[in-house]
C-alpha cells in the first residue's frame, strides 16, 4: 500500500468507506476531553497469576549443618581456648620474639606461634637475628598499635572492635603480605560494609589492587563510576591524578563506557515501550475491527454494551480515536493530531497484515 500524505486534505470517499464499516453507539458525555489519555497509551495490566512460593533460601557460609550425628563442639573454637591464647599474647609468658615497630617500640612473641599463623613472618624469623635465645624482626611502615593487633589476631583470632576500624588499613597490607587470609578476608568485608566513603575510595582502590583483594577493588571502581563528580574533586584524585596516571585513564574510560551503557539501556527500553503500545494499539484495532467490543464494532456484529470488561488496555483509547476520526471536521492540509494518529495506525495494520482480502480493518487493501 503507498504511503498516505497526511498534510493533504482527506477524499470524501475514504472518509465514508471508513464511516460505512463501524456500527458506533453513541455515548453520553463528552469524547474529546477524552483524547488526552491517547497522548500516552496504556501499558498491559499485569495479570495476577498463581505463582508457587518459591523454596527457601540455602543456609549462610559458615553455619553449622543441622545433623545431629555431628557433635556440637567440633566446628568452633571454644571462648576459653582463645582467652588462653589471648592471655599467653598479652602477657609474653616464655617469648622468644621480639618485634621491633615503626617507633623502636617492641612486642614480645613466640617463634612457634608466628611461624604456624604466618608461613612469611616463619621465614623472617628463621633469618633473623638471635641474641641470647631472642630473635629479633622488625616490622616497619605501620603503627606500634596496628601491629599489636595482628599478632593478637595471629595468637587468637581476635581483635578489638575500634582498633580494627582503626588500622584496618594498615591490618589490610599486614595480612596480604604475611600470606593470613582470615584476617585478610576479615579486613576486606569491613572496608565493604560501610567503611568507603568519597574521600578514601580511592586511596583504598589502590590499596586492593597492590592487595589483590579485586572484589574490593571493583566495588571502589563502581563507586567512583556512581559518584564521579563527587570523587573527581577530592585530594585522593588529585594526588592518584599525579602519581598514577593509567589508573586515572582507566576510571575514566569505565565511566565513559557505564555512562554509554546507560544510554543504551535507556534507548532499548524506551523503544521497547514504543514496541509495545504499538503492539497493544494494533491488537485492539484488529479487536475492534472483527469483534466488536461494547459500544463500537462492526456492523455485523453485536454491541456488547459498556458492562462487559474488556480485555485488551489499549482498546478503550482505540475506541475514542475512532470515533475522534469518524466525526473530525478538521480536514485540511495540516489536519488533526489525532486524526493522523489514526491514519497511521490504519497505513501501519495495512503494512502488516496477511489477509487483505478477508480484513475488516478500514482501507486494508
Amino acid at each position: 500500500m503507498a504511503s498516505l500524505d497526511l498534510g493533504s486534505p482527506w477524499p470524501s470517499q475514504t472518509v465514508e468507506i471508513f464511516d460505512g464499516c463501524f456500527n458506533i453507539l453513541i455515548e453520553e458525555g463528552n469524547s474529546g476531553d477524552s483524547l488526552d489519555w491517547l497522548e500516552v497509551p496504556a501499558t498491559a495490566l499485569c495479570n495476577k497469576l498463581d505463582i508457587p512460593k518459591p523454596p527457601p533460601l540455602p543456609c549462610k557460609t559458615g553455619e553449622r549443618p543441622n545433623n545431629p550425628a555431628w557433635p556440637a563442639d567440633s566446628c568452633f573454637v571454644p571462648k576459653e581456648a582463645k582467652d588462653t591464647w589471648d592471655r599467653l599474647y598479652r602477657e609474653g609468658y616464655g617469648a622468644d620474639v621480639c618485634i621491633i615497630t615503626e617507633n623502636k617500640a617492641t612486642i614480645s612473641a613466640h617463634y612457634s606461634v608466628l611461624s604456624v599463623a604466618s608461613p612469611v613472618l616463619g621465614n623472617f624469623l628463621q633469618q633473623s637475628i638471635v641474641k641470647n635465645g631472642i630473635r629479633y624482626v622488625k616490622i616497619p611502615g605501620v603503627p606500634c598499635e596496628a601491629v599489636s593487633a595482628f599478632v593478637r589476631f595471629l595468637y587468637s583470632s581476635c581483635y578489638e572492635e575500634e582498633d580494627m576500624k582503626k588500622f584496618v588499613l594498615h591490618l589490610l597490607v599486614l595480612s596480604h603480605s604475611y600470606l593470613v587470609p582470615s584476617l585478610k578476608r576479615l579486613c576486606i568485608h569491613i572496608l565493604e560494609q560501610g567503611w568507603l566513603t568519597c574521600e578514601n575510595v580511592i586511596d583504598v582502590l589502590q590499596l586492593a589492587r597492590s592487595c589483590d583483594a579485586w572484589r574490593l577493588s571493583l566495588i571502589c571502581t563502581r563507586m567512583v563510576v556512581r559518584e564521579f563528580k563527587t570523587i573527581s574533586s577530592t585530594e585522593g584524585w588529585k594526588v592518584m591524578k599525579r602519581t598514577n596516571p593509567p589508573l586515572e585513564q582507566e576510571l575514566l574510560e569505565s565511566v565513559v563506557e557505564a555512562d554509554s551503557r546507560t544510554q543504551e539501556r535507556l534507548r532499548k527500553t524506551e523503544e521497547r515501550k514504543v514496541y509495545l503500545q504499538l503492539h497493544e494499539a494494533m491488537e485492539a484495532l484488529l479487536h475492534i475491527c472483527r469483534d466488536g467490543c461494547r459500544t463500537i464494532g462492526p456492523r455485523d456484529k453485536m454491541l456488547k454494551g459498556s458492562q462487559v470488561a474488556c480485555g485488551f488496555p489499549a482498546c478503550k483509547g482505540i475506541e475514542i480515536l475512532v470515533r475522534h476520526f469518524s466525526g473530525c471536521k478538521t480536514r485540511v492540509p495540516g489536519g488533526c493530531l489525532h486524526c493522523k494518529r489514526m491514519w497511521q495506525l490504519l497505513e501501519l495494520h495495512s503494512g502488516m497484515c496477511n489477509e487483505p482480502d478477508c480484513c475488516k480493518v478500514p482501507l486494508c487493501r
